[in-house]
């Protein structure tokens, strides 16, 4: 009996979906729910053919409506709406009665105008108010040399910047609308004849099928599309310079705009492109192949050097070299914690500056790090709380953990350590080796799009570590990443790069 009560409530919930159970506003009712807000402003002019304007007056161009449509509306007042469409000097003038038409047309900076009052049938006017900020310099990711443009909020601007750095009719951009309140517009933007439409495809459908009531920030996306939404490492490079974006277009990646975020999306992408800072192709070769493994060995110290420390400290004292012995020794006598307790101890504190200075204004923040890091620091070391060896040592981690060029790997590389610490202190070595396997096992199975997270190291391709580990002279690049599968993976004639035409005397 009760399983078939059960059945019967599972076939109505399967036949009434929640869309399916809302009942169509009428054009009256549409009028009466939006008249309850106090910025909704509905006007009739009474003159010998009266009609009728409607407009949030919070979305719309003033001068728009009271220079241009109001005097043109008065001049052509006896015309029918069709003939009054084709007077009035605006684009993209819609005629319509549907009402969800209306809705979403008046809710984003369209005027109303109706030939008489209750008519359904009216013209929608785009009007809508271009406030929008200035560009300015990228923030996280500023260069000292190149350009010093980055992504604005608006949406339209931001096509501009990459339009502008790639003025080809190649270019397509495709526009997708996600968001059941918020009706974010979301474009992907793609070179036709580079790119590899299996990518294209595969964005445009996760994109589509986003169930969710408001996306406020490309970070919505990116979190919602990943291939492995339950892992820390990010799939997709957020970036908030066009710059970048125009040339991983033309590498034959994928690119996605949001309107309302400052930053882009692109992929697919690998793990090595979170360690290359986009000056890096602004340097010459020697120094940006430098920087590089600098980097790369950040992080490999970021993460290891505190565990090791654990490690060595509790399991494999006899490692420890005889003249380092005695220096390790004084700096540890009178502390009453092990290793584990007292590394976790700087780290949280470290976390903790981290974020005070985060939150707080620029000027303040600042302030807060360098003081409040030397004022901690020293009290811990003469309270007996931590050695100053291993102050020195987690210092110089969160130092390392500031050369990654992408934010989001740089929290990510923050949120591993204490894994590792947590393995070092249980098993020491062992457990770092242990940790590594997990971490490394992991990213082997990630990808991004479906491609490869750790290509062109796994699966090795050769040709493409030309800018991977370190970066090659232009002229030896001929070719597009391999791993992106583009359409067209030529550049340029590898034979004529290599010359020179020098004029001869």
């Amino acid at each position: 009996m009760f399983g078939k009560r059960r059945q019967k409530k599972q076939d109505r919930s399967q036949n009434q979906s929640p869309r399916q159970t809302k009942t169509r506003l009428t054009f009256e009712q549409l009028m009466e729910k939006c008249g309850a807000s106090k910025d909704f402003v509905s006007f009739t002019k009474s003159d010998k053919h009266p009609f009728t304007i409607s407009y949030y007056k919070s979305m719309v161009n003033p001068d728009l409506v009271h220079k241009d449509l109001i005097p043109y509306l008065t001049r052509y007042s006896s015309l029918s709406l069709k003939e009054l469409s084709r007077e009035i000097p605006v684009e993209n003038i819609e005629h319509t009665s549907d009402v969800q038409t209306i809705m979403d047309s008046l809710l984003t900076g369209s005027v109303i105008v109706q030939s008489r009052p209750g008519k359904s049938d009216c013209l929608l006017i785009p009007a809508a108010t271009t406030e929008k900020r200035q560009i300015s310099v990228p923030e996280t990711e500023f260069s000292v040399v190149g350009p010093k443009e980055a992504f604005t909020e608006t949406l339209e601007v931001n096509i501009n910047m990459v339009r502008k750095r790639l003025p080809i009719p190649e270019l397509h951009v495709k526009e997708v609308t996600v968001g059941k309140l918020s009706k974010t517009r979301v474009v992907i933007l793609y070179i036709d004849g580079i790119v590899n439409m299996e990518n294209v495809n595969t964005l445009k459908q996760r994109i589509s099928a986003i169930e969710y009531d408001h996306i406020l920030d490309s970070s919505y996306i990116l979190q919602m599309i990943s291939d492995n939404q339950y892992s820390p490492f990010p799939q997709l490079i957020n970036t908030e310079r066009p710059d970048r974006v125009a040339a991983v277009l033309s590498e034959g990646k994928v690119a996605v705009l949001v309107d309302g975020s400052p930053s882009a999306l692109t992929g697919p992408t690998t793990l090595v492109e979170f360690f290359s800072a986009f000056e890096d192709y602004f340097l010459s070769w020697h120094i940006a192949s430098v920087f590089r493994m600098i980097r790369l060995f950040s992080v490999l110290f970021s993460v290891l050097s505190t565990p090791l420390y654990v490690a060595v400290l509790t399991f494999h004292y006899e490692m420890i070299p005889t003249d380092l012995l005695g220096t390790l020794i004084a700096s540890r006598s009178g502390i009453p914690f092990p290793p584990i307790v007292e590394a976790i101890i700087l780290e949280l504190a470290i976390e903790l500056l981290r974020e005070a200075g985060a939150r707080l204004p620029s000027k303040v923040g600042q302030t807060i790090g360098i003081v409040g890091g030397i004022c901690i620091g020293t009290a811990a070391v003469q309270a007996g709380l931590t050695s100053n060896v291993l102050l020195i040592i987690v210092a110089l981690a969160a130092l390392a953990s500031f050369t990654t060029p992408v934010y989001q790997m740089s929290n990510t590389i923050r949120l591993i350590r204490f894994p590792f610490l947590i393995f070092a202190q249980f098993w020491g070595l062992l457990g770092v080796a242990i940790c590594s396997a997990f971490v490394l096992g992991h990213m082997l199975r990630l990808t991004s799009l479906g491609r490869p997270f750790l290509a062109p190291l796994f699966p090795l391709r050769m040709t493409d570590l030309k800018d991977a580990l370190f970066r090659l002279p232009f002229n030896r690049q001929s070719l597009r990443p391999l791993q992106m599968r583009p359409e067209d993976p030529v550049r340029f004639n590898s034979q004529r790069g290599l010359q020179k035409n020098d004029i001869e005397e």
